[in-house]
This record gives C-alpha cells, structure tokens and sequence, in this order.
C-alpha cells in the first residue's frame, strides 16, 4: 500500500536558510511512492481536484494560475503534492502562506518540504492532514474533508492568534515593529525590544491597569464615576432580592433593565422588564452571571459599540437585533436555523463576525424576549411575522463617521474617566448623530477588553483601522521599538571576537544583553538559567527591560535547525567561512552550503544597517551583494581588489598597514592605534585572534563608539583570552 512519513519537522522562526520569514521544513520519506509520480494511480489526480478543487488554481513553477495543474497532469512527486495540498488547507482555514517550496532528497534519501506559516501550529496540523488526504487519494479510500476542516479550524481557534490581536500584529509589522509571542496559545505579544518594548493581551495593553479593570467590571460603580465627571448614565441601583428590585424599579420608573454587577458579552442582561412578575422570573438569571444584580432605568434605542484608544474614538458600530419572520410553518427553532445560524458570517469560531444562536441550550435572555412575544421555540409564527430572537446578536453596522462631536467627547471621557487606555463603550440611544442629552442617550456599560472584530469586518460600511490605531498609540510616529541587535557568525571565533565587542561597548554606558556560546549575560550579571548557544538567550536579551544594546552569536546548526532569534539586525558580522591553521579546510560544496547559511546574518540586516564582512574570506566578501545597508570590510591585506574597489565607492574599511590598525573611509584613512598597543597574548596577532580584533573594531565604529574610546578599550584587553 502507499506510504510516506513525515520524518522530521524543524520549526524556524526568523530567517532561515530557505526565506527571510518563519517557516516550517519537513523532512519527508516518500517511502515506497519514491519512484512514483501522480500520474501512476488512476484517478488519483480527479479524486485530489475534487476533494480541493482551489488546487487547479495554484500558479506553481509555471507564475500562472493552473500552473500547478500542468504538474499534476504530467506527474508529480509525492513531495511536491504535500507541499500544494498544505498551501491549499491553509488558504481553506484562514491562513494562507506566501512562501513553499520543494526540494529533491538530500543525501539521506529525505525530501525538505518548505511551508510558511502565520502559526505554526496550524501549519503544522495542516501539513499533516494533507498527508491523511494524500494518503487517501492514493489508496481510493474515503474521505470526510469537512471533518478535516473542522478539525483544522479548531486548531486555530486554540491556537492562532485570534482576530483583535492579529490586527495588532499586522499593524505593527506593517511599521516594521518586531512582534513575538510570549506564549503558545495565548494572545500575549512582545511588541519591540528590550526598554523599547511594550505588550499586548488581546485589546489590553501593558498600561491597562488593575484599578481601571475594577471600575469596568463593576457596572454600578462605572456608573457611579461616569455620572460624576457629567456622562449621561441611566440612574440604578444594587438591588438585594426580587423585591428589593421591585422596590427600585418602582423608585426609577418604569421600564427597568435587570442584569448583573460584573458580567459581560450581554450575559444575564434583561430588558424592558415592566411588572414584578418579570422581574422575579429574570432575577435569578441574572445572579447567575455576576457577584450581585442592578436595576437601573431602561434607555430605549439601539445599542452601540463604540471603541477610544488613547484620546480618540477610532470607531462605532451599530446593533442590529437577530430577527425571523414567520411562515406559518416552521417552528421558531426551525426559522432561527435556517434563517439565522444558516448565515456565513455566523460561527462557533473565534474568526465568525457573529456568534451562531445556540439552539441547545437556549440563552435566558432570548427565551424572556420569545415569551413576551408570546412564543416559544417550538411555536410557529404566522406568516410575516418578526420575532426579536436577540437584541444583542449582530454588532453589524459602522457608524463612525455618523457620531456626534458631544458623543465623542462622551466617551472618551468614560475611558478616561475609568484610567482605561482602550475602551468600549456601550451607548443606547435612538440616533448616534445627535447628542445623548436631547434624546435621553446613556452610556450604559464600558469594556476593558473590547472585541475589535465588529469594527475591523462590519456586515454594513468599511472597515476601520483600530489595529493601527492601537500600534500607533504603543509607538508614536517614527518609533519601531527596535534597539540595536548586533549578530555574530562565522566558522570558528565568534565567542571571541563577542567579548572584545562586549568589552568596548560596556564603555558606552548602555545596558548591554550578551548571548553567544558563553553564556548569557545582563549587564554585568550571568544568567544561570538560559543557554546562550540557542535562541532561548538571544530571546532572554531582547526580552530583558532593561537591555539598551543586545549582542548575539548565530551558529550554522541554529541558523539551520531554529533560524535566527530575531527577525532583523542593526548590525551583522560574518567572521569566516574557510578554515584556519587551527580549523581544517572544508570541501568547495560544503564552503558553498555553509556560505548561504551565514549569509541569513546579512539577509537580515536593516535598510540603515551594517554588514561587517571579512575581505579576506572570498565567500564572505561576497555577500556585501546581498546586504540592503552598509558595508565595512576589515582585512589584514590593504591592497585586496575587492576592498580598493569599496574604499573608492566612498565604502568604509578596518584594516591593518605598518603595524597599526588603520580606520579607511573612502580613500581617507588614519591610524587608530599600533597593534604593539593592544594588550593580546603574543599569538594573537599571529592566529585568528587579530580576525576577531579588526572584526570588533569594526563592529563598534559602525555602533558610532569614539575612536578614542575604542583605542583605550583596545590598550585593555588582558585577561580576556
């Protein structure tokens, strides 16, 4: 029977050696289908396009739509075919990746099959189910896909970010702002880096505060403090018991709202409640949801949803109530089902625009609306009647720019008022476009935690930017939240050439974060938790708040096995990839390999950054091609081409003449300072430590360290090796 296994799959989170973006690469053994193309199985190829027909559409090698299509009809590898089906699965689920690519095995007989991803969780859930559909296209066998998909979309919903936090993260890598999540599974982001940094949990930030959560979550005394600084509330009370409520809705004047202290998503909120007797049947509804219950005077209107960041309203949605109309022949389960959850846009998913009705266990709140109406679930209204199913059901309508200047004004103050520098804000009132005061408007509720989805995707109007007024609000114009992040790599010295850097940088001033082969280090302390030959301490030093520069090494196996640690550098340093007198020479083909590998370093420099290359290293030179900054080369020969050439095109060089290190920028050059005045061992300047040297110098002229700074760290170096 057909088999292939995936072997092995490596997750790399920064750049790699396939693409500058997070990437998941599978190591796949095709097994007994190794000599085997598509073509091979009858009906393997319809039975694929039917299962996935958005396949037939995958532009492939060929740049076109249906280029894939061509492939499949000519055969295709096993390899290739996981590859496109996992593409396809992604797009299905939300997810679409904008990289893949396949490579022919390896040595060890082993297929790399290369999938980007926006999570890697549901990356990986879909490469394996694409695997369970091949399978079964090979074999005839059956297949339930939209069990497949709903198994997928669950992965997601447990896993991937969800729809207000991704608008975040899109927003802040629109502005080039580093983002990583603290945590798999949850909607906790690192925004920035080190002091830079701020965090985000779904529509909290990390200046959200404790206090101000408090005011929000207790209704009455949000009511209480928005009533003081003059925002419209409806009056209320706590009430004890069904009488007690009685006894204030009677204070208030009829008609009353009944819901609970604390609660929130409109759980436990009854409307319109005008005798004793609803009331008392609502009452223990409501205690359900909350510590306590408040009655408090009914605003009639429609409810709203509008969002302040910071000092403004960004965005306002208006509801729309869940209503069937009749036919006179299906019951109001029946109508619901077919009129209301039959809707696309509603869900049982995190990505859903709306919630589907629970038609099983049925919301209080509905069933009380249903009864006034004279119905229950299973009554059938005559034909064209409209039956309020939810007064709650479909945040729907964007309304932003329809809100009154006074209403703004409002709201603002209610988030401000509470301390909370992301608000929602519940208004009910009859017309946004006109002041709460002249048509009894109030400001109902407020939410520290606000859903952004109503306002990113409404069913009516365009969608409003709230991500990158959030990001925008974290990172005023011109802050991406970066510090400088320099990265080490080579065949043999980084540690070395690390604390030399080290060691001239500590006379900045700035708060410095060390990860390499050593160890971790911050500031002056060694970490005795984190590993420093990982990305676990490249992580821990731009994850420490007090980290100004952050210093780090980047081998080939974690390049190749993790990617790198970060998603951009400042500053990227490529000591050597040819052997030395204490590290043998390596064939042309494995120079080459570990070549592309190193080069991820300099792929990764910023626009403003600096690539620091070794002249003398023919395949390192070479990558100044590749690097979207600067360059400054450092050599021990003065005269090589490639660094004339660069020196005459106005580049910048550290190299060695008559003893002394000399600093070129263009065709000026001058002498730093002699290397019979830097305290090395007296081999140093004999084996691969002067490579260290001139590659430090070089690092810390480009970080704009004085010249004379630098000199008299050089002159204080003993002990170091």
């Amino acid at each position: 029977m057909p088999a292939f296994d995936i072997r092995k799959i490596h997750v790399l989170r920064g750049p790699n050696l396939w693409t500058n973006h997070p990437v998941l690469e599978a190591w796949v053994d095709p097994g007994n289908l190794k000599q085997t193309t598509s073509t091979e199985f009858p009906e393997f190829c319809s039975r694929l396009t039917a299962w996935l027909p958005g396949l037939t559409n995958h532009c492939c090698g060929e740049g076109a739509p249906g280029g894939f299509a061509a492939h499949l009809d000519g055969g295709t590898s096993p390899a290739h075919l996981l590859e496109r089906v996992t593409i396809e699965l992604l797009a299905l689920v939300g997810h679409p990746a904008t990289f893949s690519i396949t490579r022919p095995p390896a040595a060890d007989g082993l297929y790399r099959v290369v999938v980007g991803f926006l999570d890697e969780s549901v990356a990986e859930a879909c490469l394996r189910s694409a695997r369970t559909l091949l399978l079964a296209a090979y074999r005839a066998g059956p297949l339930d896909l939209a069990a497949e998909l709903e198994d997928l979309r669950d992965v997601v919903d447990c896993h991937a970010l969800g729809p207000s936090t991704k608008a975040m993260v899109d927003a802040a890598k629109q502005r080039g702002i580093p983002w990583r999540r603290l945590q798999p599974g949850r909607s906790l982001i690192q925004f920035g880096h080190g002091f830079k940094q701020r965090r985000i949990w779904t529509a909290e930030t990390d200046r959200t505060g404790a206090i101000a959560e408090h005011i929000a979550k207790d209704k009455d005394l949000t009511r209480a403090t928005l009533s003081r600084v003059g925002v419209p509330v409806p009056t209320g009370r706590i009430v004890t018991d069904i009488d007690d409520a009685w006894e204030a809705a009677q204070d208030l004047g009829l008609p009353v709202v009944i819901k609970p202290l604390d609660a929130n998503h409109g759980r436990g909120v009854f409307l319109d409640m005008k005798t004793r007797e609803q009331i008392a049947e609502v009452f223990p509804h409501a205690a359900k949801y909350g510590s306590g219950v408040i009655t408090e005077r009914f605003i009639p209107g429609v409810d709203h949803r509008l969002l302040v960041v910071g000092s403004k309203m960004v965005a306002a949605s208006r509801g729309e109530p869940a209503i069937i109309v009749g036919n006179g022949v299906h019951s109001v389960h029946q109508l619901v089902e077919s009129q209301l959850n039959s809707d696309p846009r509603r869900g049982s998913h995190d990505t859903a625009p709306w919630a589907k009705i629970d038609t099983i266990d049925w919301d209080p709140t509905v069933m009380t609306d249903l009864q006034r109406q004279g119905h229950d679930t299973t009554t059938v209204p005559r034909q064209g009647e409209r039956v309020l199913v939810s007064r709650f059901a479909n945040p729907a309508v964007d309304v932003t720019d329809e809100v009154h200047p006074s209403v703004r004004e409002h709201v603002v103050i209610a988030a401000q008022a509470a301390g909370l520098d992301i608000c929602g804000v519940d208004v009910v009132c009859r017309d946004i476009s006109r002041p709460l005061e002249e048509q009894g408007g109030a400001v109902v509720e407020i939410n520290a935690s606000p859903g952004l989805h109503i306002h990113l995707e409404p069913a009516v109007g365009e969608g409003r930017p709230v991500g990158e007024a959030i990001i925008d609000l974290l990172f005023p114009p011109g802050e991406d939240g970066r510090i400088p992040l320099l990265a080490v790599t080579g065949s043999h010295g980084k540690t070395s050439t690390i604390r030399i850097i080290a060691h001239l940088l500590q006379t900045s001033g700035k708060f410095l974060a060390v990860s390499s082969s050593a160890g971790v280090q911050f500031g002056q302390r060694h970490s005795l938790y984190l590993r420093g030959d990982c990305n676990e301490g490249t992580q821990g030093a731009l994850l420490h708040p007090w980290t100004e520069i952050a210093l780090c090494e980047a081998s080939a196996e974690i390049i190749l096995t993790e990617g790198l640690g970060f998603d951009q550098c400042s500053l990227g340093v490529v000591l050597n990839i040819a052997g030395s007198d204490s590290h043998p020479p390596l064939s042309e083909a494995l120079a080459q390999q570990l070549a592309k590998v190193k080069r991820c370093v300099v792929n990764s420099i910023l626009p403003h950054g600096t690539a620091i290359l070794n002249a003398d290293d023919e395949l390192v030179a070479s990558m100044a091609e590749h690097c979207k900054g600067k360059v400054i080369f450092f050599t021990r020969e003065p005269a090589r081409a490639v660094v004339m050439t660069h020196r005459a095109l106005g580049g910048r060089a550290v190299l060695v003449r008559d003893g002394a290190i000399q600093l070129a920028d263009g065709r000026a050059e001058h002498q730093l300072c002699t290397l019979a005045e830097v305290a090395m061992p007296p081999a140093g300047h004999r084996d691969g430590r002067l490579e260290n040297l001139l590659a430090a110098v070089a690092t810390v002229w480009a970080c704009g360290l004085a010249e004379v700074i630098i000199s008299g760290g050089l002159q204080d170096l003993a002990g170091m090796f």
